[in-house]
């Protein structure tokens, strides 16, 4: 047994290894430099708060601006990722292979790829207005499209969207055909089918659907920038210019923990939310 043991020890532990090396690591390192200070742009050690409390009074607006704005993509891709995995699933019988392999190869399109075919849609100059002006629609470009929360909104929901649609799609994939049948002969709603039946079996999926885009809305600093523009500041831009350019790795480890924090208990809001909601009715 003790042999055993050994030898499944041996094998997990390069992966366990890298996992420690890679991910634990830094994050351990960078939650120390969360205390430091900064003097003559030197990093100096010591165990102060100053950093949080500066977090919360001077980015208390752009912290709650990115989580109003993660917090919108992640409902608005997961309610669209389950009405569209529900419609593959249930509604387009041998046809949904070919749907999800349409979302399989959206994934390819690359990050900044999409991001600037947003920026060339909703431009000045884009395919919006031009499509607008040539209907007679509107006599000028409108110029409101971009560098707006809104178009932050639009661009990273469309890039998350199918990393959404995966895990709910992988998750109806386990409800059997058979329990739906029988409640609908017995007289349940097509709602009561979804809420008692469908949602309670793909609660999981759609949790880490919500929690995958959320994280990567709140963290990203990239779309801001390109299509937020200069009022759009989330958390993620702030993060960066203190790494970057301001030289302030304390303060920016600070920022990033902080969001950390609220983005696992907005998580664990949501999941206690869902199982509560789902929660069987006697």
């Amino acid at each position: 047994m003790i042999r055993l043991l050994r030898a499944r020890g041996l094998l997990v532990a390069p992966s366990w290894t890298a996992f420690l090396l890679i991910f634990v690591a830094p994050l351990v390192y960078f939650f120390v430099v969360s205390f430091w200070r900064v003097s003559a742009f030197k990093m100096r050690p010591d165990a102060s708060l100053a950093n949080y409390i500066q977090t919360v009074t001077d980015y208390n607006a752009s912290i709650l601006f990115t989580f109003l704005v993660a917090l919108t993509i992640a409902v608005l891709v997961t309610v669209v990722a389950f009405g569209f995995s529900f419609y593959i699933r249930f509604k387009v019988g041998r046809f949904g292979d070919t749907f999800l392999f349409i979302v399989l190869i959206t994934l390819f399109g690359g990050y900044l790829t999409k991001i600037y075919v947003w920026k060339t849609i909703l431009g000045e100059n884009g395919v919006l207005n031009s499509a607008l002006l040539s209907l007679g629609l509107i006599r000028d470009p409108i110029t409101v499209f971009l560098y707006n929360p809104a178009a932050v909104v639009i661009t990273l929901g469309h890039y998350t969207l199918p990393l959404a649609i995966l895990p709910i799609y992988g998750a109806l994939r386990g409800v059997e055909d058979t329990p739906l049948r029988c409640a609908q002969d017995l007289g349940a709603s097509h709602w009561r089918v979804v809420r008692d039946i469908i949602l309670p079996q793909c609660r999981i999926g759609i949790l880490f659907a919500f929690t995958l885009t959320y994280l990567f809305a709140a963290g990203d600093y990239v779309t801001p920038q390109l299509v937020g523009g200069p009022y759009t500041s989330m958390i993620g831009v702030l993060i960066q210019l203190q790494f970057g350019f301001r030289f302030n790795a304390p303060l920016g480890s600070a920022l990033a923990f902080t969001m950390i924090a609220i983005a696992l208990l907005t998580v664990g809001i949501v999941a206690f939310a869902l199982r509560e909601w789902l929660r069987p009715r006697g």
